[in-house]
């Protein structure tokens, strides 16, 4: 298995920026696709963006293309969401995950989760 642990949320003006990070441990995450998911209250949990065990290949939700950028550093077990020009729509919690396949959308498909980080955007 592989341990997540999301960082880098907290509060932030509409407009404004932040870069989750999500650190991983035990599995070796290079083996893994990893992604972001979000979940607002009352809402069911949805895809965010998904990058590759190594080529860097990216895919992203329609509603965060353009603004949001999926990253990772295999060396540093780490991987990062920069979210720039952030709207009171992206409040949420937001939850990295791990997966052996790629790409995938479905929450069903990862098989490892972090506790999730809190994102709130004010206007």
């Amino acid at each position: 298995q592989v341990q997540l642990v999301e960082s880098g949320g907290g509060w932030v003006q509409a407009g404004g920026s932040l870069r989750l990070s999500c650190a991983a441990s035990g599995r070796t995450f290079s083996s893994n696709a990893m992604g972001w998911f979000r979940q607002a209250p009352g809402k069911e949990r949805e895809f965010v963006a998904v990058i590759s065990r190594s080529t860097g290949s990216t895919y992203y939700a329609d509603s965060v293309k353009g603004r949001f950028t999926i990253s990772r550093d295999n060396a540093k077990n780490t991987a990062y969401l920069q979210m720039n020009s952030l709207n009171p729509e992206d409040t949420a919690a937001y939850y990295c995950a791990a997966s052996r396949y790629y790409p995938v959308v479905l929450t069903t498909s990862f098989d490892q989760w972090g506790q999730g980080t809190q994102v709130t955007v004010s206007s």
